[in-house]
């Protein structure tokens, strides 16, 4: 099969479509025909080795494609179901791919939305498990606006909290369009947080990785009330508490968004596809944040 990978650290450029062999699937996985790969920041830290020193590499932890075979004890899923899910090798950027998660694809999904969901919806379900967000909570969360962000803003709204998302004006439509509340970042931001909810509010969601560790400390009442995915090293100086994936994921997430999805109250914004060739631009176009929404491999 053909796969992204890296053998050097470094920029984009060490990036390479390369054959490998056809992964196999163990026990309680399964092995899909890749249709679409999420992009995410973790990718491009792995080229960079600000994740490990291992060589070679391959990449990506999201996929949506064709179901074409399963490991023993597996059940729910039959070879040629429409499934998303989540690749613990990261190779998900590849033609084939094992995932140990997934989930069916709603009819109204196509394969790059659905390729967008993995990532966000698991990260942002483990963090309000973590911070404890329930219907009678308030969240702060801060970068509302991108994939992880709007889905945390979703999924907290769907607990029944009432939650305030940071992001720039261009985003305050749609993040009412979410179920948040609007509020500008940059200096001036906990007192725009405050004009809202001049207590304070129960709990805050640092997406962004902005360096305002301190002040959504200060306005959730106590370090230990926020959490971080972005800013390890300000979780480290601050007391936040930093989540990762090796804590333990939020598997469930998959099968929660999957429904919301096809009711039509969950969604994911892609913004901008490319081909599994092009995987070194898609690293450059992220990097730059040059685009909103998620960027997705295509694989034909």
């Amino acid at each position: 099969m053909r796969a992204a990978r890296f053998s050097r650290f470094g920029g984009p450029e060490v990036l390479e479509i390369v054959g490998l062999p056809d992964p196999r699937p163990g026990a309680g996985e399964i092995r899909i025909k890749v249709r679409a790969a999420g992009v995410n920041a973790g990718d491009w830290k792995k080229r960079q080795g600000l994740m490990d020193q291992v060589l070679p590499q391959t990449l990506g932890y999201e996929a949506a494609g064709i179901v074409d075979e399963m490991g023993a004890d597996v059940s729910g899923v039959t070879v040629g179901d429409r499934v998303f899910g989540v690749s613990p090798y990261g190779a998900a950027q590849a033609e084939l791919a094992v995932l140990s998660h997934w989930a069916p694809i709603a009819s109204t999904l196509d394969w790059t939305r659905a390729a967008a969901l993995p990532v966000a919806a698991e990260t942002a379900a483990r963090a309000l498990d973590q911070l404890g967000v329930t219907a009678d909570s308030t969240v702060l969360v801060n970068g509302a606006s991108g994939s992880v962000g709007s889905a945390a803003v979703q999924l907290a709204v769907e607990r029944g909290a009432r939650v305030i998302g940071t992001g720039s004006p261009a985003t305050h439509e749609a993040l009412r369009s979410l179920g948040a509340e609007p509020v500008a970042y940059g200096e001036g931001m906990p007192e725009r947080v405050r004009a809202i909810m001049p207590a304070g509010v129960d709990f805050a969601l640092d997406i962004a990785g902005s360096g305002v560790l301190p002040e959504l400390a200060g306005l959730a009442g106590e370090p230990e009330r926020v959490i971080t995915v972005a800013d390890f090293q300000g979780a480290q100086q601050t007391g936040v508490r930093f989540s990762r994936g090796d804590t333990g994921r939020a598997a469930y997430a998959l099968d929660q968004v999957a429904r919301l999805t096809e009711a039509g109250r969950f969604s994911v914004q892609v913004g901008r596809t490319f081909p599994l060739t092009e995987v070194a631009d898609a690293h450059r176009v992220g990097e730059a944040g040059m685009v909103r929404g998620k960027l997705v491999l295509v694989v034909d």
